[in-house]
């Protein structure tokens, strides 16, 4: 008898524990859970951020391994150093749960994972080719980024961040 061809096909690594919980009592029908999205990392309790980056870099792994069959779909090492990536992997990360739940999704997942490729690649620009290979920079947009002046007309309402609350590469 010979080996199953799909063997050696690893599955989406499972959410950790305390995001699974809070994704089921979320899906409750009667949910008395009345926090951000998952997805939604900057609003998280620290209890439900902490064991997130181990987990979104499984992803990040299993994305590259299953799905990267070009150099330009390599999410690079260094992802978590993007600020805008952690949201989009744990976007596509949720929605992949989700999607898996229902057929139909899967497809949809599918043309989401291609839309998060072209996302990343239009963010990192030239310089994905650069943290791909291991030479990760600073924002390539951080002189023009801390040359915006604080506008605090234009806040009313809002909170500004403070120079404290900054990545120093934005100060």
């Amino acid at each position: 008898m010979s080996p199953n061809p799909l063997d050696h096909l690893p599955p989406f690594p499972d959410p950790p524990a305390p995001i699974a919980v809070y994704l089921a009592e979320r899906a409750a029908a009667e949910s008395v859970v009345d926090g951000p999205p998952p997805w939604d990392i900057g609003a998280l309790s620290p209890e439900l951020l902490a064991p997130l980056p181990a987990w979104l870099n499984a992803v990040c792994r299993w994305l590259n391994r299953t799905y990267a069959w070009q150099p330009h779909h390599v999410i690079p090492p260094c992802w978590i150093e993007h600020e805008h990536l952690p949201y989009e992997v744990a976007a596509l990360a949720f929605a992949r749960i989700e999607a898996y739940n229902d057929v139909g999704s899967v497809i949809v997942w599918h043309e989401q994972y291609d839309r998060f490729i072209t996302r990343m690649n239009t963010m990192l620009g030239k310089t994905g080719d650069d943290c791909r290979a291991g030479k990760h920079d600073a924002r390539p947009a951080r002189f023009a980024l801390s040359a915006w002046p604080r506008r605090h007309d234009l806040a009313e309402d809002a909170e500004q961040p403070s120079a404290a609350d900054l990545p120093e590469d934005l100060v």
